[in-house]
């Protein structure tokens, strides 16, 4: 792991949620005209190649040395799968309530914690825990845009998101950042690759190309600034500021589908947000709390 160096760390988390938050809307915006599975596999190519580029020529072919290989498959695994939820999930629904609901992440991680690693949580978390749910329910109203069979989709990524943050933010005390991104990427990009004949569709206009590079370069370049923050600065410092995405992703949706979510939508944004920065500030406080 990097020297710790909290400042770089929150820094660059930042940058990594920016980019996540363009990356969404640049899928939802390209699922009005190509395949969501074909702007999925030109993400994960385009970092391949990027990360290949990179990373052999400046640290050679021991960039690929690791000790753990099958967490590497299995992270590929979990980012690809979050990935293919979460770019369904934008095709359905906004990209700020889609957001919101994965901003759940980190309470779920809670929640695995007290019932599969048996590990003690307060009273105080589980209240954190159920108004984030509460939350949620708020952004995906009964009878609302967002209910009904979509929602099972962010609440999968939700699940696959947060059992990767837990492997990457394992990972990172040991792996190289750029180390990490590789495999992540080639793992995305074989499997899809392989499914090419089913899902290939020839972009018609400039404009697409120019967004799914945009979706390769936001995609490469906020998963890599993710591990080199988890590299820099301990998970709970940096957790309160993975909020941030809420607000890109709000203004994305705004500036470019112009959505403005409901006032119902809104407190529920706004209760994830204060449920999941306040168990973030306690897990810094308290440490040995969970």
């Amino acid at each position: 792991m990097s020297a710790a160096r909290p400042l770089q760390g929150i820094a660059l988390l930042l940058l990594a949620v920016a980019c996540f938050a363009t990356l969404d809307s640049s899928v939802k915006y390209l699922s009005l005209g190509i395949s969501v599975l074909m702007a999925i596999w030109f993400r994960y190519l385009f970092q391949a190649l990027v990360m290949s580029a990179v990373v052999l020529p400046t640290r050679g072919w021991r960039s690929l040395q690791t000790a753990h290989p099958r967490l590497h498959l299995l992270r590929a695994a979990l980012l690809l799968s979050t990935s293919l939820l979460g770019f369904f999930s934008v095709k359905y629904m906004p990209v700020g309530e889609f957001t919101a609901i994965i901003m759940l992440t980190p309470m779920v991680t809670t929640l695995l914690a007290a019932t599969f690693l048996k590990e003690k949580v307060s009273a105080l978390r589980w209240l954190l825990v159920a108004g984030g749910f509460c939350g949620a329910l708020l952004v995906a109203q009964p009878g609302g845009a967002t209910a009904g069979w979509t929602l099972l989709l962010p609440l999968g990524c939700t699940l696959a998101n947060s059992v990767y943050q837990i492997l990457t933010s394992r990972m990172a005390r040991t792996e190289h950042a750029m180390t990490l991104n590789f495999y992540s990427g080639w793992g995305g990009a074989l499997v899809l690759t392989a499914a090419l004949p089913w899902i290939w569709q020839t972009p018609v206009d400039g404009q697409t190309w120019a967004l799914l590079c945009l979706t390769g370069a936001t995609g490469t370049l906020g998963h890599f600034a993710l591990g080199a923050a988890f590299g820099r600065a301990p998970a709970a410092t940096l957790a309160p500021y993975l909020y941030a995405q809420i607000g890109f992703a709000m203004l994305a949706g705004w500036l470019v589908f112009a959505h403005v979510p409901g006032r119902l939508e809104m407190a529920g944004i706004a209760l994830i947000a204060v449920c999941g920065a306040t168990a973030a500030w306690l897990a810094a406080r308290l440490p040995r709390q969970v």
